[in-house]
């Protein structure tokens, strides 16, 4: 039960994100979004172990970390950042539906998990409701933002099932930490050469969308998320992230005004009962 419960924390901080990142594009470059926000987080991380005296990562663990960082760290943030200027918060977030089902089929190729076939099912049908529904709607569909909303998702569940993995033995919070240091010097570099000419025109939606998915999405969210996959399972907790549109949903109508359709709420709440699904008759 820990392991859902720290799931559903980080569910729940993720579900800001791309809302969030959709009003810090408005104002940044996506590039330089991506790289502040994980140099920002970097510092913290750094902070961290400092303080609590971590040891540092062995030899083994540094291949695994790097593919870590290039799913969470800079795969997910800067193709999310890029596709939200294309399509809006909205459409971004049905599509993390897909997440379950990528982080699924990582945690069988990496982590050596083997999910039954109950859980495929379910697993494969609130993926499935979610393609279809994003297939079929017209509103504001590019084949570039589609595109690269995919690509962030098989970027984002292969950083997931790696990140989990390791912290089984490096813990939760010390994986994402160890991960935003290795990525540090070059993301701090390249934040540097593609930041604006001038800060002053940014407006304060900007630095708080900034604010937050650098403290909150890129760090805090991972403390619970990672803890909860090591936990219960990096397929079983991942099935949680079938609520994340939900949550999204809401948080993109109440901060950014987007229109929410009937269809959409429809989608969430039955891919929402596939989570529930999941947990009861998969063994």
């Amino acid at each position: 039960m820990n392991g859902w419960m720290n799931g559903f924390l980080g569910v729940l901080i993720f579900s800001a994100s791309l809302p969030a990142t959709r009003v810090a594009v408005q104002s940044f470059d996506p590039f330089f979004l991506t790289t502040a926000r994980a140099s920002v987080a970097a510092v913290l991380a750094m902070m961290l172990l400092m303080l609590f005296r971590q040891k540092r990562p062995e030899r083994g663990d540094l291949f695994s970390l790097i593919l870590v960082s290039l799913g969470v760290v800079v795969g997910f943030p800067l193709l999310t950042a890029l596709a939200l200027q294309h399509v809006t918060s909205a459409h971004s977030i049905v599509y993390i539906g897909l997440l379950p089902l990528a982080t699924t089929a990582f945690a069988v190729l990496r982590a050596g998990e083997r999910p039954s076939a109950m859980f495929w099912l379910f697993s494969i049908l609130g993926s499935s409701l979610v393609f279809i529904f994003a297939l079929t709607q017209g509103f504001n569909v590019t084949l570039v933002g589609d595109l690269l909303m995919l690509g962030a998702i098989v970027a984002c569940g292969f950083g997931y099932a790696e990140g989990a993995k390791l912290s089984r033995r490096l813990g939760g919070w010390q994986v994402i930490s160890w991960a935003l240091v290795l990525s540090f010097p070059i993301m701090v570099f390249l934040a540097y050469i593609t930041s604006p000419v001038t800060f002053a025109g940014i407006e304060l939606s900007g630095w708080v969308g900034l604010i937050y998915v650098s403290l909150f999405s890129m760090l805090i969210g991972f403390v619970f998320w990672y803890r909860g996959l090591s936990q219960g399972g990096i397929a079983a907790v991942g099935q949680l992230q079938l609520l994340q549109p939900f949550f999204g949903l809401m948080i993109a109508a109440g901060l950014l005004g987007e229109q929410i359709q009937w269809s959409m709420i429809m989608v969430t709440v039955a891919v929402g009962m596939c989570v529930f699904a999941t947990k009861k008759l998969a063994k």
